[in-house]
């Protein structure tokens, strides 16, 4: 019996290094993008695979982070907000180092990680305190994560994490739902 076609996804926004979050070389062929939410027990579950990957794997992938706040965790919206203003303030490296703070700190499912330890967090990575809690309150990074959840949810991602593993030459695809380990993704 031979195994499944894998699940392709329709309409991926493009991978776009002035908007992504991307983690390993920008020139990669293969993309893995991770549609996710900070609260999300499975995101975190998945997390060291995709660190994984990336040792394993060097200059020939890309990760790219987009946000999949789910309703039902109810800090994982103002996280992700957050990220976008550690990245305002701090570039990508900021962004990364914050996401993996937040990742590592969370007891996920809602409220894992105390939204007013978000400027604390910010802090602890090096930036600056009054300018993250000034971004972080304004909300101006809404649209940005509503946007990204739209492109997810029109590549057919459903839950979190969404992954999607793409040939950025060849557009060609497979939707890897779930904290699938290493296996599946290689």
């Amino acid at each position: 019996q031979r195994p499944a076609e894998p699940e392709v996804a329709q309409n991926v926004p493009p991978v776009d290094p002035q908007k992504d979050h991307i983690r390993g070389n920008q020139n990669a062929t293969v993309a893995i993008i991770e549609y996710s939410d900070f609260e999300c027990p499975f995101c975190k579950r998945v997390h060291p695979t995709y660190q994984q990957i990336m040792k394993e794997y060097g200059n020939k992938v890309m990760w790219v982070y987009r946000h999949y706040p789910l309703a039902f965790h109810q800090n994982a919206q103002k996280e992700a907000e957050a990220t976008e203003c550690a990245n305002e303030l701090g570039g990508n490296d900021a962004f990364w180092k914050f996401a993996d703070g937040i990742v590592e700190k969370t007891t996920s499912n809602g409220t894992g990680f105390p939204l007013d330890q978000l400027p604390v967090l910010a802090k602890e990575i090096g930036l600056d305190e009054t300018k993250f809690k000034s971004c972080l309150d304004s909300g101006k990074y809404a649209q940005h994560v509503k946007d990204d959840m739209d492109g997810g949810s029109k590549a057919g991602v459903s839950g979190t994490p969404g992954n999607i593993v793409i040939n950025v030459k060849t557009q060609k695809n497979s939707i890897i739902s779930g904290a699938q380990p290493f296996e599946n993704f290689k």
